[in-house]
């Protein structure tokens, strides 16, 4: 019991550390970042939003300055463990920094998780808030961080759940 707790303690030393990492190398960053006008240009990256830990590829697309559209495919096809999800989103940017959008939306999705040979299915909904940036020099990549709530409801069980991305977890897009 004391040897995995000493484990635990160490793993969550590791995260801390990282993460402040992270932040510490931002804020030393952020003075080279720079926002960018988004209209009509599609983007395609990763984000890690589902109730499962559940990776999936993103298509981002801004029919206008303000206004975004997203969609993620996840799939993972272990054997008896499997996982899909499916999920569009909606962003309205509500605030241009010089160095990065603040944005809020909602999603909604479908999910399918089997566990040892047994398969839950149902959807998701979101409401978050996030910002995405741009380093100069390689302005067509964003890096995206998204707080907010949500609700996965599977056959088996209604799930409330609080969203945080943390560096480890953020979305990545490459816009052409």
């Amino acid at each position: 019991m004391l040897a995995a707790l000493i484990r635990f303690s160490r793993s969550c030393l590791r995260a801390t550390l990282a993460t402040g990492t992270f932040v510490v190398a931002l804020s030393l960053t952020a003075s080279t970042a720079s926002a960018k006008d988004l209209s009509h240009r599609l983007g395609i990256g990763f984000k890690n939003q589902f109730g499962a830990e559940l990776p999936g590829i993103a298509l981002q697309y801004y029919p206008g300055a303000d206004l975004g559209l997203s969609a993620v495919l996840a799939v993972d096809t272990q054997k008896d463990n499997s996982k899909f999800g499916l999920m569009a989103k909606l962003h309205r940017v509500i605030f241009h920094e010089d160095n990065l959008h603040f944005y809020m939306g909602a999603g909604a999705g479908i999910l399918s998780v089997e566990n040892n040979g047994k398969n839950d299915s149902g959807f998701e909904l979101l409401g978050f808030g996030g910002t995405e940036f741009f380093f100069s020099g390689i302005e067509n990549l964003g890096f995206s961080f998204e707080v907010g709530v949500g609700v996965t409801s599977l056959s088996s069980n209604v799930r409330f759940r609080t969203i945080g991305d943390s560096p480890f977890r953020a979305g990545m897009t490459f816009y052409f």
